[in-house]
Protein backbone atom coordinates (compact mmCIF):
# COMPACT_ATOMS: atom_id res chain seq x y z
CA UNK A 1 0.00 0.00 0.00
CA UNK A 2 3.26 2.18 0.46
CA UNK A 3 3.71 2.69 -3.00
CA UNK A 4 0.51 4.12 -3.56
CA UNK A 5 0.51 6.32 -0.81
CA UNK A 6 3.51 8.32 -2.15
CA UNK A 7 2.04 8.09 -6.09
CA UNK A 8 -1.20 9.58 -4.90
CA UNK A 9 0.23 12.84 -3.54
CA UNK A 10 2.11 12.94 -6.41
CA UNK A 11 -0.42 12.88 -9.09
CA UNK A 12 -2.54 15.74 -6.76
CA UNK A 13 0.49 17.80 -7.08
CA UNK A 14 0.88 17.21 -10.51
CA UNK A 15 -2.93 18.42 -11.01
CA UNK A 16 -2.23 21.02 -8.86
CA UNK A 17 0.44 22.16 -10.91
CA UNK A 18 -1.27 23.02 -14.08
CA UNK A 19 -4.36 24.84 -12.13
CA UNK A 20 -2.29 27.02 -10.33
CA UNK A 21 -0.73 28.40 -13.38
CA UNK A 22 -4.04 28.80 -14.80
CA UNK A 23 -4.92 30.82 -12.00
CA UNK A 24 -2.03 32.65 -11.86
CA UNK A 25 -2.08 32.87 -15.43
CA UNK A 26 -5.45 34.79 -15.31
CA UNK A 27 -4.67 36.93 -12.48
CA UNK A 28 -1.94 38.42 -14.71
CA UNK A 29 -4.06 38.98 -17.28
CA UNK A 30 -5.89 40.85 -15.50
CA UNK A 31 -3.65 43.25 -14.36
CA UNK A 32 -2.53 44.06 -17.34
CA UNK A 33 -6.16 44.54 -18.49
CA UNK A 34 -7.08 46.76 -15.55
CA UNK A 35 -3.77 48.41 -15.49
CA UNK A 36 -4.03 49.06 -19.29
CA UNK A 37 -7.24 50.46 -19.19
CA UNK A 38 -6.34 53.00 -16.25
CA UNK A 39 -3.92 54.27 -17.86
CA UNK A 40 -5.53 54.72 -20.93
CA UNK A 41 -8.48 56.37 -19.21
CA UNK A 42 -5.77 58.97 -17.63
CA UNK A 43 -3.91 59.13 -21.06
CA UNK A 44 -7.23 59.96 -22.89
CA UNK A 45 -7.94 63.18 -20.06
CA UNK A 46 -4.63 64.38 -20.61
CA UNK A 47 -4.29 64.27 -24.44
CA UNK A 48 -7.62 65.98 -24.62
CA UNK A 49 -6.66 68.51 -21.83
CA UNK A 50 -3.49 69.06 -24.03
CA UNK A 51 -5.90 69.81 -27.00
CA UNK A 52 -8.01 72.57 -25.35
CA UNK A 53 -5.23 74.11 -24.28
CA UNK A 54 -3.82 74.16 -27.39
CA UNK A 55 -6.96 75.59 -29.00
CA UNK A 56 -7.09 78.36 -25.98
CA UNK A 57 -3.91 79.90 -27.08
CA UNK A 58 -4.72 79.40 -30.68
CA UNK A 59 -1.07 77.30 -31.61
CA UNK A 60 -0.82 76.98 -35.16
CA UNK A 61 -0.24 73.58 -36.71
CA UNK A 62 2.95 71.87 -35.95
CA UNK A 63 5.18 71.23 -39.03
CA UNK A 64 4.11 67.60 -40.09
CA UNK A 65 7.84 66.38 -40.65
CA UNK A 66 8.14 67.98 -37.07
CA UNK A 67 5.16 65.98 -36.35
CA UNK A 68 6.40 62.50 -37.13
CA UNK A 69 10.10 63.24 -35.44
CA UNK A 70 8.58 64.28 -32.12
CA UNK A 71 5.89 61.30 -32.60
CA UNK A 72 8.40 58.69 -33.53
CA UNK A 73 11.00 59.72 -30.77
CA UNK A 74 8.84 60.01 -28.08
CA UNK A 75 7.78 56.45 -28.90
CA UNK A 76 11.04 54.96 -29.04
CA UNK A 77 11.27 56.35 -24.86
CA UNK A 78 8.35 54.98 -24.11
CA UNK A 79 9.53 51.51 -26.08
CA UNK A 80 13.04 51.97 -24.23
CA UNK A 81 12.12 52.77 -20.22
CA UNK A 82 8.52 50.87 -20.83
CA UNK A 83 9.51 48.48 -17.64
CA UNK A 84 10.12 51.20 -15.48
CA UNK A 85 7.90 54.49 -13.94
CA UNK A 86 9.88 56.10 -16.60
CA UNK A 87 7.72 54.88 -19.04
CA UNK A 88 4.56 55.97 -17.78
CA UNK A 89 5.92 59.80 -17.75
CA UNK A 90 6.97 59.15 -21.43
CA UNK A 91 3.50 57.69 -22.28
CA UNK A 92 1.84 60.99 -21.01
CA UNK A 93 4.68 63.01 -22.99
CA UNK A 94 3.49 61.08 -25.86
CA UNK A 95 -0.19 61.71 -25.77
CA UNK A 96 0.21 65.27 -24.27
CA UNK A 97 2.24 65.86 -27.50
CA UNK A 98 -0.58 64.08 -29.80
CA UNK A 99 -3.34 66.01 -27.75
CA UNK A 100 -1.26 69.85 -29.02
CA UNK A 101 -0.79 68.49 -32.59
CA UNK A 102 -4.73 67.26 -32.77
CA UNK A 103 -6.24 70.96 -31.19
CA UNK A 104 -5.20 73.33 -34.31
CA UNK A 105 -7.25 70.77 -36.25
CA UNK A 106 -10.06 71.16 -34.33
CA UNK A 107 -10.15 74.50 -34.18
CA UNK A 108 -9.80 74.43 -38.07
CA UNK A 109 -13.03 72.41 -37.68
CA UNK A 110 -14.95 74.37 -35.07
CA UNK A 111 -14.15 78.12 -36.82
CA UNK A 112 -14.25 77.17 -40.42
CA UNK A 113 -16.72 74.34 -41.58
CA UNK A 114 -20.40 74.62 -40.63
CA UNK A 115 -22.00 72.09 -38.15
CA UNK A 116 -18.00 71.76 -37.02
CA UNK A 117 -18.56 71.43 -33.27
CA UNK A 118 -21.05 68.50 -34.03
CA UNK A 119 -18.67 67.06 -36.71
CA UNK A 120 -16.52 66.99 -33.96
CA UNK A 121 -18.74 65.22 -31.31
CA UNK A 122 -20.19 62.83 -33.71
CA UNK A 123 -16.86 61.48 -34.47
CA UNK A 124 -15.87 61.35 -30.66
CA UNK A 125 -18.93 59.47 -30.07
CA UNK A 126 -18.56 57.01 -32.87
CA UNK A 127 -14.55 56.35 -31.71
CA UNK A 128 -16.07 55.89 -28.36
CA UNK A 129 -18.54 53.22 -30.23
CA UNK A 130 -16.53 51.41 -31.91
CA UNK A 131 -14.03 51.06 -29.10
CA UNK A 132 -16.35 49.66 -27.03
CA UNK A 133 -18.08 47.41 -29.69
CA UNK A 134 -14.84 45.66 -30.64
CA UNK A 135 -13.48 45.17 -27.08
CA UNK A 136 -16.57 44.22 -25.46
CA UNK A 137 -16.52 41.40 -28.79
CA UNK A 138 -13.10 40.11 -27.70
CA UNK A 139 -13.69 40.10 -24.20
CA UNK A 140 -16.48 37.89 -24.68
CA UNK A 141 -16.06 36.00 -27.09
CA UNK A 142 -12.25 35.28 -26.11
CA UNK A 143 -11.71 34.72 -29.72
CA UNK A 144 -7.86 35.26 -30.49
CA UNK A 145 -6.70 37.25 -33.23
CA UNK A 146 -3.13 36.70 -33.23
CA UNK A 147 -3.32 35.87 -36.90
CA UNK A 148 -3.98 39.15 -37.76
CA UNK A 149 -0.22 40.39 -36.82
CA UNK A 150 1.20 39.75 -40.07
CA UNK A 151 -1.34 42.23 -42.29
CA UNK A 152 -1.60 44.70 -39.62
CA UNK A 153 2.06 45.26 -39.76
CA UNK A 154 2.11 45.57 -43.30
CA UNK A 155 -0.90 47.62 -42.86
CA UNK A 156 0.82 50.22 -40.66
CA UNK A 157 3.41 50.30 -43.03
CA UNK A 158 1.48 51.16 -46.07
CA UNK A 159 -0.25 53.44 -43.96
CA UNK A 160 3.23 55.53 -43.00
CA UNK A 161 4.11 55.53 -46.70
CA UNK A 162 0.82 57.33 -47.54
CA UNK A 163 1.41 59.94 -44.85
CA UNK A 164 5.04 60.61 -46.35
CA UNK A 165 4.31 60.30 -49.69
CA UNK A 166 1.33 62.91 -48.75
CA UNK A 167 3.55 65.31 -47.63
CA UNK A 168 5.16 65.98 -50.92
CA UNK A 169 1.97 64.81 -53.39
CA UNK A 170 -1.39 65.77 -53.55
CA UNK A 171 -3.92 63.00 -52.65
CA UNK A 172 -6.76 64.71 -51.94
CA UNK A 173 -8.56 63.25 -54.38
CA UNK A 174 -8.30 59.63 -52.46
CA UNK A 175 -8.95 61.32 -48.67
CA UNK A 176 -12.11 59.47 -48.46
CA UNK A 177 -11.25 55.77 -49.15
CA UNK A 178 -7.49 56.67 -47.09
CA UNK A 179 -9.54 57.73 -44.29
CA UNK A 180 -11.75 54.73 -44.53
CA UNK A 181 -9.15 52.67 -44.75
CA UNK A 182 -6.91 53.60 -41.95
CA UNK A 183 -10.21 53.36 -39.58
CA UNK A 184 -10.98 50.02 -40.82
CA UNK A 185 -6.92 49.09 -40.15
CA UNK A 186 -6.93 50.86 -36.52
CA UNK A 187 -10.46 48.86 -35.44
CA UNK A 188 -7.91 45.05 -36.28
CA UNK A 189 -5.58 46.46 -34.21
CA UNK A 190 -7.93 47.30 -31.20
CA UNK A 191 -9.20 43.62 -31.83
CA UNK A 192 -5.03 42.66 -31.91
CA UNK A 193 -4.03 44.48 -29.06
CA UNK A 194 -7.04 43.35 -26.77
CA UNK A 195 -6.62 39.54 -28.08
CA UNK A 196 -3.53 39.77 -27.58
CA UNK A 197 -3.88 41.21 -23.81
CA UNK A 198 -6.28 38.27 -22.92
CA UNK A 199 -4.65 35.73 -23.95
CA UNK A 200 -0.93 36.54 -22.61
CA UNK A 201 0.85 37.99 -25.54
CA UNK A 202 0.71 41.09 -24.70
CA UNK A 203 2.27 41.90 -20.48
CA UNK A 204 3.50 45.06 -20.66
CA UNK A 205 0.19 47.78 -20.11
CA UNK A 206 2.23 50.50 -21.00
CA UNK A 207 3.04 49.28 -24.57
CA UNK A 208 -0.73 47.95 -24.57
CA UNK A 209 -2.40 51.36 -23.82
CA UNK A 210 0.15 53.28 -26.39
CA UNK A 211 -1.26 50.69 -28.46
CA UNK A 212 -4.61 51.58 -28.07
CA UNK A 213 -4.62 55.04 -27.65
CA UNK A 214 -3.10 55.72 -31.47
CA UNK A 215 -6.03 53.32 -32.66
CA UNK A 216 -8.14 55.84 -30.88
CA UNK A 217 -6.59 58.54 -32.13
CA UNK A 218 -6.04 57.68 -35.49
CA UNK A 219 -10.01 56.73 -36.13
CA UNK A 220 -11.18 59.94 -34.62
CA UNK A 221 -9.08 62.07 -36.68
CA UNK A 222 -9.84 59.98 -40.05
CA UNK A 223 -13.42 59.60 -38.69
CA UNK A 224 -13.28 63.76 -39.10
CA UNK A 225 -12.31 63.99 -42.16
CA UNK A 226 -14.70 61.65 -43.67
CA UNK A 227 -17.72 63.22 -42.07
CA UNK A 228 -16.38 66.56 -43.02
CA UNK A 229 -16.28 65.55 -46.40
CA UNK A 230 -19.42 63.97 -46.28
CA UNK A 231 -20.57 67.35 -46.11
CA UNK A 232 -18.45 68.86 -48.64
CA UNK A 233 -15.96 70.15 -46.87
Amino acid sequence: MQPEHRIGPARNRATALPSDAIRESALATNKVLKNTYLLLSATLIFSAAMAGVAMAIEMPFINPILTLVGYFGLLFLTSKFRNSAIGIVCVFALTGFMGLTLGPLLSAYIQNVPNGGQLVLTSLGTTGLIFLALSAYVLTSRKDFSFMGGFLMVGMLGMLAVVIIGLFVDMSAFSMAISAGIVLLMSGMILFETSAIIHGGERNYIMATISLYVSLYNIFINLLMIFGMGGDD
